[in-house]
């Protein structure tokens, strides 16, 4: 109970910093507050959830997905070709293709971790370097830009329905399914079993393998959505798409209350951490920041979130050997 007293009113005061954020800045800038604004920011974060949502049931296990950007970057480039080269081809196949591929990325991820016993970190790494250059390789050096691309394609994320773009609503629907996978299902829960401690959770029957192999699929398929909606949105696919934009996943679900160590890690906490930086990346050149100022408060802002996380996490041993001593001597100090 009292974690999620604590958890709740983590997220609580996270969500009040941002409205206050959002507030100050209108003050400074009122355009910022315009709907037409604020919906652009939702909209500029629904990729960066959807990421971190899918990174944060990576972390519950204690493991770390760093090709989430590269599987986005080289998935982006292949839907990105099939389409050039069909494109009478509908939205559909173009983006259930793009979530096999991350998938299939993805499941390569899991393999390492999992069977061949390779520490997440390092395996991702090494993806992270062999997806990166097969964007390269695929796509022959060259950009794809959106004159190469079909209305239908371009237009899906750029849509709306009721007035609600469609990045908005894709990433409701995901988050709605990771809120019910993590919090209705026997599947989802054993992340956080296999999280909070890997040895109890096997005494249970529960397979952290077999967990980790399901996390960094998932995380693949998720990369590959996001990579047909990132290169259909912004209209070009080439080599550097979302370079070091891992770094950001991590840092959303960081900010949010996801423990690095594992089995710690909510929806609701890892979407406003997305929203908060969000908010930030928004805001910061509305106010004439400097690029480079801009680099170092999200820096700060990721290190005070480690330090208010590593804090929150310390839990107060009780020394019970010296009163055993004390009982012994019948009392006496």
């Amino acid at each position: 109970m009292t974690s999620l007293v604590r958890r709740y009113a983590r997220e609580a005061a996270l969500a009040a910093i941002i409205v206050a954020m959002v507030l100050a800045i209108g003050l400074r800038a009122p355009v910022f507050l315009t709907p037409g604004s604020l919906v652009g920011v939702a909209t500029d974060t629904a990729i960066l959830a959807m990421l971190a949502l899918a990174q944060m049931c990576v972390i519950l296990t204690r493991g770390i997905d760093l090709s989430v950007a590269a599987n986005l970057a080289l998935t982006g480039m292949i839907v990105a070709l099939l389409q050039k080269a069909m494109p009478e081809l509908p939205v559909a196949p173009i983006l259930l293709a793009a979530v096999v591929i991350g998938t299939v990325l993805g499941f390569v991820n899991g393999a390492l971790v999992a069977f061949v016993g390779i520490p997440p970190i390092v395996a991702t790494l090494g993806t992270l370097a062999v997806y990166r250059g097969l964007v390269f390789v695929v796509g022959g050096g060259q950009w794809v830009m959106s004159d190469k691309m079909s209305p239908a394609f371009l237009d899906f994320p750029r849509g709306a329905v009721l007035g609600v773009p469609n990045l908005i609503w894709t990433a409701g629907l995901v988050a709605a399914a990771f809120a019910l996978f993590l919090g209705r299902t026997r599947t989802g829960r054993a992340l956080y079993a296999v999280g909070g401690n890997p040895v109890a959770a096997r005494y249970c029957g529960i397979d952290p393998a077999r967990q980790q192999l399901l996390v960094f699929t998932l995380s693949g398929a998720v990369a590959g959505l996001s990579g047909y909606l990132w290169v259909s949105r912004f209209g070009i696919a080439y080599t550097d798409v979302a370079v070091g934009y891992e770094l950001t996943v991590i840092a959303a679900c960081v900010i949010g209350g996801v423990s690095i160590g594992g089995g710690i890690g909510s929806v609701t906490g890892t979407l406003l951490g997305a929203l908060f930086l969000g908010v930030v990346v928004n805001a910061l050149p509305v106010i004439n920041v400097s690029p480079f100022w801009q680099m170092a408060i999200s820096g700060a802002v990721i290190l005070a979130a480690v330090v208010v996380n590593a804090r929150a996490e310390k839990r107060g041993g009780k020394l019970i050997l010296p009163e055993a001593r004390r009982a012994a001597a019948g009392g006496q100090p």
